[in-house]
């Protein structure tokens, strides 16, 4: 028997947060159709702080990968508000990574990998998906990665 994606979670030592409320006039999440869209999730770690920095001045790539996951992490947790269930996740149809970063620097796919692994890590093949990983000379709260999705739901 194939485990749950909250299973596979827990397997990683991770646990699902409350899905972070907005800040501003925006929804955290929509449901047009079969689709959900996941508004922009900044790098807040599940003890509430901020992974803040850019790349290339005072981030590593590393921890900027861990800002990812957290990222990650917020929009599962949003689905699950959404959805009720983690199991309802057809497919992550497309991530849109944005990395706080220098001109100069030029590693945000590496940065982003770190969301996508964990959305493969937790929900298998349904976890692939397309995606952009751009990078900016500011994000919200100083946050050094910020990640929407578009997820497709099942019946």
């Amino acid at each position: 028997m194939s485990k749950t994606p909250l299973q596979r979670l827990t397997a990683l030592g991770l646990e699902l947060p409350e899905a972070p409320a907005p800040v501003a006039n925006y929804v955290p999440y929509l449901i047009s159709g079969d689709h959900l869209y996941v508004s922009g999730q900044i790098s807040k770690a599940p003890d509430g702080s901020i992974v803040t920095g850019r790349l290339g001045d005072d981030i590593s790539i590393e921890d900027a990968k861990t800002a990812a996951r957290y990222c990650a992490l917020n929009i599962l947790a949003q689905a699950n508000a959404a959805l009720g269930s983690l199991d309802r996740i057809a497919q992550v149809i497309r991530l849109t990574g944005y990395v706080a970063s220098t001109p100069q620097a030029g590693d945000q796919p590496a940065v982003i990998n770190g969301a996508s692994d964990l959305m493969v890590d937790v929900l298998g093949d349904a976890g692939r998906h397309t995606r952009a990983a751009v990078g900016v000379a500011a994000l919200p709260a100083g946050c050094a990665v910020e990640i929407d999705a578009i997820l497709q739901i099942k019946d």
